[in-house]
């Protein structure tokens, strides 16, 4: 399906979140993209990095007992956070504070989970990636959430390319 061009590398993009609601950032692909070469960015896993205000400060004290933090990465803006059936949904994930003060962290979805074998990965025909990241209101301070992107480059031929393209335009309806 896909002949790799590069070896794996790794996008990084770092959002703030403050308590007034949703943060929107993205990151660019206009590089590693190109419809007339057919050229994709398979995404072999996503992961995310959560921080206080600073980076040695501490969680509990920067967020507050009884929280969630939401992240989230597609490759279509949508404007707001998504269900996990949106086929824009690339990864996830959330931390939770419980009312104790005891800190976990998972992720809801991985672009792995798309195949078999060691070549697993998401396609992204787009040109950016989203990022959508959700604070509570009530919460202390804000806090930073890295998100790291692993992918590679790859050439896909002619009908898988125009097969993702059309799923990607069709999800965005």
């Amino acid at each position: 399906m896909a002949t790799k061009k590069s070896a794996m590398f790794t996008l990084t993009e770092r959002v703030r979140m403050q308590t007034t609601g949703p943060v929107f950032a993205t990151i660019d692909l206009g590089s590693y993209v190109d419809v007339g070469d057919r050229q994709a960015l398979q995404v072999h896993s996503v992961d995310f990095i959560f921080q206080g205000n600073s980076p040695n400060t501490d969680m509990v004290t920067d967020i507050g007992n009884g929280k969630e933090v939401l992240i989230q990465v597609t490759d279509l803006n949508r404007g707001a956070l998504v269900f996990a059936n949106d086929r824009a949904l690339v990864a996830s994930g959330r931390l939770t504070i419980d009312v104790g003060g005891n800190l976990s962290m998972e992720s809801d979805l991985y672009p792995d989970n798309y195949g078999k074998g060691s070549d697993d990965g998401r396609y992204i025909v787009n040109d950016q990636l989203y990022i959508t990241g959700e604070l509570p209101a009530s919460a202390t301070n804000g806090v930073n959430v890295t998100v790291r992107v692993n992918a590679s480059i790859v050439t896909l031929g002619a009908k898988d390319f125009m097969a993702i393209a059309i799923q990607s335009t069709a999800a965005d309806n």
